[in-house]
């Protein structure tokens, strides 16, 4: 139950940082690239600080960065440039659809193959996000938009991976912020257009780096190691379905029949790819 608790946290954090993106650029507080950048640098603020208040250190000389911070920079720099083109119900379809097909691969590669049950959930999961997300006007999807968004799937998979075999959340999670900053800032600053941010932008940015994400992304490397690599591919296919509903509740969005049907299809699939069914015992 714990655990379970756990994971419904971090799933919720991933949503709650979905939805200040949204309230940032699409008021239009902050644009993609700067609001990036200044999320990563609260991260990095939150994170170090809780670090050495509590007598530790940053191992950023370890060989855990080149996976951590490289593809945290991957997902950061492909998401934030990718939304610039494509619609924002699809970029979401294309992210989990790539970590997904990513990290189902790698597992099986180094030999823990998914049973037949974990795949039906999580084709079950994709198909009702996919009805959910799917744009309901003529789709035109931009080619360079599309790529990138599948790059930051795969480094999102990638660091939810490597994560795994993070000995220290807290630690590891800030040393891989602090790295991916100046490379991250670099590549978003120079092809992210000009930098606007109004007092609210940097306000929004702040809480989603310092604790939607920076203390979110910490937790995740929390439960990674207890949580098979299906599963924690499978559980984070309910983060757009929380994020819709958070609009719903904070936002003043409709909940439309679509969004109930599809929510319906996500959490029956991700019951049946994680749940382990008992077997009944014979009279």
């Amino acid at each position: 139950m714990r655990l379970f608790l756990l994971t419904a946290l971090t799933m919720c954090a991933f949503a709650a940082n979905s939805i200040l993106n949204r309230l940032a650029i699409d008021s239009g507080a902050s644009d993609p690239a700067g609001f990036a950048v200044v999320r990563v640098l609260s991260g990095v603020v939150v994170l170090t600080c809780l670090v050495y208040l509590r007598a530790g250190h940053l191992p950023l000389l370890n060989r855990r960065r080149v996976a951590g911070a490289g593809s945290l920079s991957l997902y950061m720099i492909g998401f934030s440039i990718a939304y610039l083109t494509l619609d924002a119900g699809l970029g979401a379809l294309i992210l989990f659809g790539v970590v997904q097909i990513t990290m189902f691969a790698v597992t099986s590669v180094i030999g823990n193959a998914p049973s037949g049950r974990q795949v039906a959930g999580a084709v079950i999961a994709v198909a009702g996000l996919s009805y959910v997300l799917w744009p309901t006007d003529a789709v035109q999807v931009d080619p360079v938009g599309a790529a990138l968004m599948g790059v930051a799937g795969i480094g999102w998979a990638i660091y939810s991976l490597v994560g795994r075999s993070e000995p220290d959340a807290l630690a590891g999670t800030a040393a891989n912020f602090v790295v991916a900053l100046p490379v991250t800032a670099l590549a978003l600053l120079t092809t992210g257009g000009d930098w606007h941010m109004t007092a609210s932008g940097y306000l929004l940015a702040a809480l989603a780096g310092g604790v939607t994400s920076g203390l979110g992304y910490a937790l995740w490397y929390r439960v990674l190691p207890q949580l098979a690599a299906t599963t924690a591919a499978v559980v984070q296919l309910s983060v757009p379905i929380i994020a819709i509903v958070g609009g719903v509740v904070f936002l003043g969005e409709v909940a439309s029949l679509r969004l109930i049907l599809g929510a319906a299809l996500v959490l029956g699939g991700i019951a049946l790819a994680v749940l382990r069914l008992k077997p009944r015992l014979g009279v």
